[in-house]
């Protein structure tokens, strides 16, 4: 693995790409290393599309054997599956769950001493239209905020997901791409999979120059 020279955190996330621990993250993360020693049955991490909300999901889950569920895909028939399958669930987009199955496997997980992860745009305590008993019990929960990658963090994330693809790149790069692109994961992987394409279909190598035509044309 190319050694990085910024001054972050590092971690490997179980069974998945290296993860960074910056400031915009690192108060998140501590909760979840600080599992299963939490104050309450439930932890809330919020933030922006592309934040890195889901990738910290998926290192809880290897942490603690939960299984991990999408919110929207949440419904009453599986809440029995769902409550005794281990230490934790982790609910991935909660705030697009069903209001009253939530509600039921909250109750269920505290019932057999369970934790729940949730992650969303907003913290639990402005989600709109849910129940009164749901909302009082996850507002009551800790919500952590998960903050867009500041530039060093940006920066990390672009020499990781260059090096993975074993392109060299210049030191000028990485400066140009972070002042100019969107800030986010999401952003990153897409930007370095759209010059890695355009270098071998062009027969050039990733340089700044590739990379304002690359911007440009979007």
């Amino acid at each position: 693995m190319t050694q990085l020279t910024l001054d972050l955190g590092h971690r490997t996330a179980l069974g998945a790409a290296d993860f960074l621990v910056a400031s915009s993250n690192v108060d998140a993360v501590t909760w979840i290393d600080n599992w299963p020693y939490w104050p309450a049955p439930a932890l809330a991490l919020y933030g922006p599309p592309g934040c890195g909300k889901t990738h910290l999901t998926r290192v809880f889950a290897g942490k603690s054997g939960g299984r991990l569920v999408l919110g929207e895909s949440l419904a009453d028939e599986d809440l029995p599956g769902l409550a005794n399958c281990g230490s934790a669930i982790v609910l991935d987009d909660a705030d697009r769950a069903p209001a009253q199955a939530l509600l039921h496997l909250y109750n269920m997980l505290v019932e057999r001493g369970s934790h729940l992860l949730i992650a969303s745009r907003e913290p639990p305590a402005r989600w709109k239209r849910t129940l009164n008993d749901l909302h009082s019990r996850l507002a009551a929960a800790p919500a952590i905020a998960v903050a867009p990658p500041d530039d060093s963090l940006l920066g990390a994330v672009l020499v990781k997901l260059f090096a993975d693809r074993q392109i060299r790149i210049g030191d000028a790069l990485i400066p140009y791409l972070v002042s100019r692109m969107e800030r986010s994961f999401d952003a990153a992987r897409q930007l370095v999979a759209e010059l890695d394409e355009a270098s071998l279909r062009e027969g050039r190598a990733v340089t700044v120059k590739l990379a304002g035509a690359v911007l440009q044309r979007r």
